[in-house]
């Protein structure tokens, strides 16, 4: 198995996942889907599936015009608000293409239909990957827009936090950096963070994605993965005592901590031009980072 990391618009990223063997090829989350085709077509693979994480105009907007390109592609997701969807899917609902085994997590919470893919392939001694979306991030998660604060809780903790440790984690956009800033004011203490966030920092010098991350590391310094051990008495952070309030339930917690995060995003944020859904956000400032790929052997 190997990962396309395809930069596009402002921040997202869309993804080719190719089986070496059969060179069968699954894309995630299409928003421009001539570049998509341009880069399957340069890799010699045939794409046979669109698997779309939620329906916003982001991850979605390359749907219809990749199905009028190659007919009879099929497009995936959990959610009828996804555009050309041909079949919707479930939770632990479980999909093959050759070698390459895919479980449907419904992970609820940014949006009520966001679904992640967890892949892997059997008897390989590569790591497992997770395409997340907007779900979880590195560093940080989608905003929680639909659905309760319990449901994200249990999408980011319970299903999401409880995949083996060393699973490449593929998310829908590039927000680390300032998902870091934000983590590093949750836990200025927190070496983990300090040192991913100086690493980022060079990356983003460099133009270089910052994804994937391992899930393993994500428990180090992503707050929204941290609710537990962030459920002390006393205020995290530099957040004065009266804007933390004893909180005892953890998913009271992650909406709290989300709402932080929320008024933490800088002023480069703006409404996508011609989105479907208020919700659909690009961060305006960030150059596309284009031709980055990972095979499964050491990392991606």
């Amino acid at each position: 198995m190997k990962v396309k990391v395809i930069p596009v618009l402002e921040d997202n990223y869309m993804y080719l996942i190719i089986e070496e063997h059969t060179r069968e090829a699954v894309a995630v989350d299409v928003a421009v889907p001539k570049r998509l085709l341009e880069i399957a077509g340069r890799e010699g693979v045939s794409l046979t599936t669109v698997l779309t994480t939620h329906h916003h105009w982001d991850h979605t907007r390359g749907n219809a015009e990749l199905v009028h390109l190659q007919p009879g592609l099929a497009v995936m997701g959990a959610d009828e608000r996804i555009c050309a969807l041909t079949r919707r899917l479930a939770h632990g609902e479980e999909l093959r293409f050759g070698a390459i085994h895919v479980r449907c997590l419904l992970t609820p919470g940014h949006t009520s239909g966001h679904m992640s893919y967890f892949l892997w392939e059997d008897e390989c001694p590569d790591p497992p990957a997770l395409f997340s979306g907007d779900a979880l991030s590195v560093a940080g998660c989608g905003w929680h827009l639909e659905d309760t604060a319990q449901q994200m809780y249990q999408s980011l903790t319970k299903i999401l936090g409880t995949l083996p440790p060393q699973t490449k984690v593929f998310c829908g956009h590039e927000h680390t950096l300032n998902n870091l800033e934000f983590a590093q004011k949750v836990e200025p203490c927190n070496d983990h963070v300090r040192a991913k966030l100086s690493w980022a920092q060079k990356r983003d010098d460099d133009d270089i994605p910052t994804v994937p991350s391992t899930l393993g590391e994500e428990l180090l310094y992503n707050p929204f993965l941290r609710v537990t051990a962030l459920l002390g008495p006393t205020p995290i952070g530099s957040w004065p005592a009266p804007q933390f309030p004893s909180i005892l339930f953890p998913a009271e917690r992650i909406q709290f901590v989300s709402s932080q995060a929320r008024w933490h995003q800088p002023r480069s944020w703006r409404y996508s031009a011609g989105s479907e859904h208020a919700s659909s956000l690009l961060w305006s400032h960030r150059s596309p980072r284009f031709g980055h790929s990972w095979p499964c052997s050491g990392g991606f």
